[in-house]
């Protein structure tokens, strides 16, 4: 039977479970266990595709086609290894799936509850994906004292009454906050947040100390004391320069000895060798880079979680740190908000709102020889820009922008045009890309079939494809069994392309996506041409 690490948090939301989650996984997993984590969302929708980023950050999307939170990004990076649709469950996929069993008479006219009927429903949830696992941990999202946790932390409760509590442990992330006035840090939310959960009927085992100062012994054993755990079992999770480093931190303080001690697990030796020369490398890098993210959520960083690591991932290939600025597509002067970027990245979105800005940073990138990467409506923009300005169809556009334009260069197939639920109805998930032999895109990947993931309804319209590609703009990537445009690129320029997936949902620190890899050694050699840093060993090479 596999073991159950439930991890809470308290007082605050955003204190990082899901980094303390996967970076519980990374220790476990260097101890050689076999470990899987699972996420769960307190809200109602049923996934969170159609959630404003703003709202909830990006949407992290998984080999299987799931729309999921972008915490089991962090599972992916940290673990490297693939997460599916069961690794995420929120409330509203619980409550769908109870209505339903209701509606069909599987509950022979009882009379159905939160307990046990939905918090039976999670318990299964819980029990999914421990094949093959040595631990499962799981993550429930919110704050303790949230009404829509409860149902999650009941069902936590019932596991470790039906499992046993030498087969569940409980890690509580809570806020330790400094008072600048009283120059202090403070543990009294900390014991409200402790209190609360023990309310419920859960005492945590571990408690994992979110706090912008080092937290001193004193008030770990104060903290002890009053939540009553062990001094060792209070950990600090001071703020880190680099989430990779959180691992590294937890693991000095012995938290990894903690939870086999408490759990009763046999392990072997740690191997965290190859680990800390990815954080040795991340905090010492032989330059810097200038990317130019040009995006409409820039405001929550979160909201482009994984093209941001994927950045860091590539700098990570080629010795250096990717310094990322950020840039608002509505902004009036965003030509002179590109002028210092050595590589330029459009990423993903949905809706109008800044697409004209997206334009206008394209054609800079394209007429300015700067290195550009499109993803997803990154590679959409790009062809517009393409055939308005090189192909002077004026008003070339996309069916998603403006219905009635005169030359829809990106369309709508016609199996979307009878969908009207939005949810899990876009192309989701891997399909298969033949590469162009002697593209840039093969050079980069060194393979000339490859697997992405996607999240998006419209493609490139294949009626403009050869005018397109007569002019410059050459189809290098293809979907054969839809002959679908999967990556588009210029050959007179040092480094354009863009392409219809999400290649950043692959790229971890281990293994650094190669397409993120190869444009950041073009803006590498375009901020410093023949002085550019040695390249680093080639277990970092992207595999």
């Amino acid at each position: 039977m596999p073991k159950f690490i439930f991890v809470t948090g308290g007082v605050v939301s955003s204190l990082g479970k899901g980094i303390t989650a996967a970076s519980l996984a990374r220790l476990l997993k260097a101890r050689g266990l076999h470990v899987t984590c699972l996420k769960c969302d307190p809200y109602i929708n049923v996934d969170p595709g159609t959630m404003n980023p703003y709202q909830h950050g990006e949407v992290f999307v998984t080999e299987d086609g799931a729309e999921t939170d972008l915490d089991l990004g962090h599972y992916e990076r940290f673990l490297d290894m693939d997460m599916h649709h069961v690794n995420n469950f929120t409330a509203g996929k619980v409550y769908q799936t109870i209505i339903e069993k209701e509606r069909r008479g599987e509950f022979l006219g009882a009379t159905v509850q939160v307990i046990p009927h939905i918090t039976d429903e999670i318990k299964n949830r819980f029990r999914l994906v421990t094949k093959g696992a040595d631990v499962v941990i799981v993550e429930i999202g919110g704050t303790v004292g949230d009404i829509e946790s409860l149902p999650f932390l009941e069902a936590a409760r019932q596991m470790g009454l039906e499992a046993g509590r030498d087969n569940c442990l409980y890690v509580h992330v809570t806020l330790v906050p400094f008072i600048r006035a009283a120059e202090e840090l403070k543990t009294k939310p900390t014991q409200h947040s402790v209190g609360k959960l023990r309310e419920i009927g859960i005492q945590p085992d571990i408690i994992v100390c979110r706090a912008e100062r080092p937290v001193s012994a004193d008030i770990r054993a104060k903290i002890a004391l009053f939540c009553s755990v062990p001094k060792e079992a209070v950990i600090e999770a001071a703020d880190a320069s680099t989430i990779y480093e959180v691992p590294l931190l937890f693991q000095k303080q012995g938290l990894d000895e903690q939870v086999l001690m408490l759990l009763r697990l046999r392990a072997t030796g740690r191997d965290l060798d190859e680990w800390e020369e990815v954080v040795g490398r991340i905090k010492h890098p032989k330059a810097e880079v200038t990317i130019a993210l040009a995006g409409k959520y820039t405001e929550l960083k979160d909201a482009y979680k994984s093209v941001h690591e994927a950045l860091a991932h590539g700098g990570l290939a080629n010795n250096v740190r990717v310094k990322i600025h950020y840039v608002d597509t509505q902004a009036p002067d965003i030509e002179r908000l590109l002028e210092d970027a050595h590589g330029i990245l459009v990423p993903g979105g949905f809706g109008d709102r800044g697409i004209e800005g997206k334009i206008r940073v394209v054609q800079f990138a394209r007429e300015r020889q700067i290195p550009f990467f499109g993803l997803c409506l990154g590679m959409q923009i790009a062809t517009i820009e393409f055939a308005r300005n090189v192909l002077k169809l004026s008003g070339a556009h996309s069916t998603e922008f403006d219905p009635k334009t005169r030359y829809p260069v990106i369309d709508l197939l016609p199996e979307q045009r009878q969908i009207k639920e939005l949810g899990a109805t876009m192309r989701l998930g891997s399909y298969p890309c033949a590469i162009k032999k002697g593209s840039l895109a093969h050079k980069a990947y060194g393979a000339l079939q490859v697997t992405e993931r996607h999240r998006h309804r419209y493609e490139l319209n294949n009626k403009f494809r050869k005018l397109l590609e007569d002019a410059g703009l050459h189809v290098s990537g293809v979907n054969a069994p839809k002959n679908l445009a999967e990556i588009v690129e210029l050959r007179d320029h040092p480094w354009f392309l863009a392409v219809q997936f999400h290649p950043e949902f692959r790229s971890r620190p281990l293994r650094p996506h190669p397409l993120f890899a190869s444009f950041v050694d073009a803006a590498v050699h375009r901020a410093h041409g023949a002085d550019r840093p040695p390249r680093p060993q080639a277990s970092y090479v992207p595999k």
